[in-house]
């Protein structure tokens, strides 16, 4: 028998000049990248809330608080890494995750699977990954083209003890 558990996560930053875009560890070219401590990756940072929310261990904020100069242009698939060690630590084996991009623009559509690859391989290759994009059609911040953002919903189990063997 298992005990299951369901997180979400979200995550959203403005677009900057002078920086590299990465969106699911992959870097996208475009001429603007996504303002942030780490490299501001926030479909992993979606992903890293949903992991964490679903295993009651806190927010990515917790673990990897934006003012510690270690986490400074830090690559979130190697935050991701952490995330998944705790949940080890913590007895959890991830089953699945999937996750929103919310951009007009740029096109994402060519990323996805490769997306998918590296989240999925930086989690050891255990879990399922789904990613998707969207747009907002012009409306709001994202349809403005003044940044991006993700949602991502994760499930986790854990064996139950058998209190009778």
């Amino acid at each position: 028998m298992s005990i299951l558990r369901i997180g979400q996560g979200f995550d959203a930053h403005c677009f900057t000049d002078d920086r590299l875009l990465f969106l699911g560890g992959v870097k996208i070219p475009y001429p603007r990248g996504l303002a942030g401590h780490s490299d501001a990756d926030v479909l992993v940072h979606a992903i890293m809330d949903a992991l964490l929310g679903a295993a009651h261990l806190g927010d990515k904020g917790r673990h990897f608080p934006p003012t510690d100069e270690a986490y400074k242009d830090i690559s979130s698939l190697d935050l991701l890494k952490k995330v998944s060690q705790l949940l080890s630590m913590n007895f959890w084996t991830i089953v699945n995750i999937d996750a929103l991009i919310i951009a007009q623009d740029p096109r994402l559509s060519p990323y996805i699977r490769e997306m998918e690859e590296k989240i999925s391989d930086c989690l050891g290759g255990r879990p399922e990954v789904s990613v998707k994009a969207t747009t907002t059609e012009g409306m709001g911040f994202t349809g403005r083209g003044e940044g991006i953002a993700a949602m991502a919903i994760a499930l986790i189990s854990r064996k139950k003890e058998d209190k009778h063997a």
